[in-house]
């Protein structure tokens, strides 16, 4: 910048021949050189705020824009573990219909050694066998004195076992904290919740993640942090799921029966109230899972939804119940059951080769006969016998959600023939689980509208589409209280509950092909009571003996029909069902005083 003299030769000269003072010229160009200083200095300070504005508006964008990306997108826990950052173990709670506790977390610690920093190796070595038993003393002492660095001792101690180990006071004795999944009912539910494990693991923290059940099913909910405070709710009912098992399992006891599984339905919304499978297991010590030998013999093997069985007569309601809705027979109409009778050229037979003669629907249902209910299958025909069971559920795995629901899918003939469709309506040649038994028999109770059975709390009805006429669904209603009045199941009576069911025995299928002999399923297919029905129930025994005679005896009338008539008479009091009891005319008597 070139500044002007403040007295410039070339003014002041002139200036002073007119007689002009040369500090007027010196006082103005002082003020222009002022005004110019003043401008410059205006322009440097409007550039500053002007970078700094723009600065201050990209800092605001770019925060305003990362705000509005979080608001919009889910909240995730964060799932890796950087150095020093802590693994997120939060996991909601589990809980029954009535809100009582079914699954919950229970912090403890987990015990590691950092061999380099220990002082007494040996002697840690032996305390440490002496507090776990379970660890062997050589392999501790190998593991300390090699060039391990780290080594992990228990992925979980009990309050008890930490102070054991405070107590041998080396220093390269060390604790993370955990948080593990606790049961505190045991092995009550242990098939419905599953079961959970560590994933990722740390040395602060550990991955809590569902397995099996109901905990991986929903694994993404229980470990989403924003349920932290909405704890899964099932259908469940605590009281009645306890006193289910204990029925179940001293009836499995007394029928010498290898497992047994039973399901307890609401008819309306497909809740299950009570789910059983024999044997169980304890999830806060869940077993390893059998690799080799037969998966139904482990206490892992869910019998009511992976146990996919001929159920036999249970069946056969269903084909009475199709072929009254399709207006082929009433509950009236006479068949001949006598044989012979030949299907593709099979005999088709009757139990221990009774022969019935001629006899109602009604009563083809109450005797449970072969023939009679074959010949109303081959009146409906293979298509709508299929369209109609399908309809039902029996095509399909079921939608409980549990993990293991969807390896239970039913068995189906690979030619459906006439022959499958007779040997089919008396529950041969079609394997399903006790679950979509429960599921078929739920439309027959509500009237005729297919349900599907879920393991999650419902606030009302949730009737699906119709499958069968409500006339049907009342005359097989009616069929099935009379099974019981009168028929195969007349130890399945409980005062009070009006039960109609239906009984099933089927000869078990061999490893490789065939049939024993000597083992059957035994099923006892309920609904209660009759008039209204509210529940259905299931209860299946694999390889009862029922030896109270003088000859063994395996059928479901003798086997699974008294255990269930037991279990509804323990759980229908809890269920809120007040017992229809007859009044009788009390006396004429009248009150008078005596003085």
């Amino acid at each position: 910048m070139i500044r002007t003299p403040l007295r410039p030769l070339a003014r002041i000269l002139p200036a002073r021949l007119a007689g002009q003072s040369p500090e007027d010229i010196e006082r103005e160009n002082l003020h222009v050189r002022h005004e110019e200083m003043r401008d410059s200095a205006r322009q440097r300070a409007e550039g500053r705020l002007l970078v700094l504005g723009a600065f201050f508006f990209c800092a605001f964008m770019v925060v305003g824009v990362r705000m509005g990306v979080i608001a919009s997108s889910e909240p995730v826990e964060p799932r890796a573990s950087a150095q020093g950052a802590a693994i997120s173990a939060a996991r909601a709670d589990i809980v029954d219909r009535n809100g009582r506790l079914l699954a919950t977390n229970f912090e403890t610690h987990a015990l590691y050694a950092q061999p380099p920093l220990m002082i007494d190796k040996e002697g840690a070595a032996q305390k440490l066998a002496a507090i776990f038993p379970e660890l062997d003393e050589k392999d501790l002492l190998k593991d300390f004195t090699g060039k391990r660095k780290f080594l992990w001792i228990r992925k979980k101690i009990s309050p008890e076992q930490l102070q054991a180990v405070h107590e041998i006071g080396d220093p390269g004795l060390l604790f993370g904290p955990r948080d593990m999944r606790l049961y505190p009912n045991g092995s009550l539910a242990a098939h419905v919740l599953g079961g959970a494990s560590f994933g990722k693991e740390g040395v602060h923290a550990a991955e809590v993640i569902g397995i099996a059940g109901v905990e991986k099913y929903f694994d993404d909910y229980l470990r989403d942090p924003a349920n932290g405070q909405r704890p899964l709710q099932l259908s469940l009912d605590l009281t009645v799921q306890a006193a289910s098992e204990r029925v179940l399992y001293g009836g499995m006891k007394i029928m010498n029966a290898k497992g047994a599984t039973s399901v307890l339905m609401d008819v309306h919304t497909g809740e299950v109230v009570s789910v059983v499978s024999l044997p169980d297991f304890d999830p806060n010590n869940r077993p390893r899972v059998a690799l080799t030998g037969d998966q139904s013999d482990s206490p892992l093997f869910n019998r009511s939804v992976q146990g996919v069985y001929e159920l036999g007569s249970t069946f056969k309601i269903f084909a009475a119940a199709q072929a009254v809705d399709l207006g082929l027979v009433s509950p009236n109409t006479i068949i001949e059951t006598k044989g012979p009778m030949r299907v593709g050229g099979f005999p088709i037979g009757e139990f221990q080769n009774k022969n019935y003669g001629a006899l109602s629907v009604s009563d083809i249902i109450v005797k449970s006969s072969n023939r009679g209910t074959g010949r109303m299958a081959l009146q409906i025909g293979v298509k709508r016998q299929q369209e109609f069971l399908k309809s039902l559920g029996f095509f399909e795995a079921t939608p409980f959600e549990i993990l293991e629901a969807a390896s239970g899918k039913p068995l189906l003939p690979k030619r459906w023939t006439d022959l499958s469709a007779v040997t089919i309506s008396y529950g041969h040649g079609l394997s399903s689980s006790p679950m979509h038994l429960a599921a078929g028999y739920a439309a027959l109770a509500n009237g005729g509208f297919a349900i599907k059975p879920t393991i999650i709390k419902q606030d009302g009805p949730r009737h699906g589409p119709r499958v069968l006429g409500a006339g049907a669904a009342s005359a097989a209603r009616d069929m099935l209280r009379a099974v019981v009045t009168k028929g195969t199941a007349s130890m399945g009576e409980v005062p009070g509950y009006a039960v109609g069911g239906k009984t099933g025995t089927a000869d078990k299928p061999k490893p490789k092909g065939g049939y024993y002999n000597d083992k059957v399923i035994a099923t006892f297919a309920t609904l209660f009571p009759a008039n209204d029905p509210k529940y259905v129930l299931i209860v299946t025994l694999d390889e009862p003996v029922e030896t109270s005679g003088d000859k063994p005896r395996r059928t479901a009338g003798w086997t699974a029909v008294p255990i269930a008539a037991e279990m509804i008479a323990r759980i229908a009091p809890l269920l809120g069902l007040r017992p229809d009891v007859e009044t009788r005319n009390l006396a004429d008597i009248t009150l008078t005083s005596s003085n």
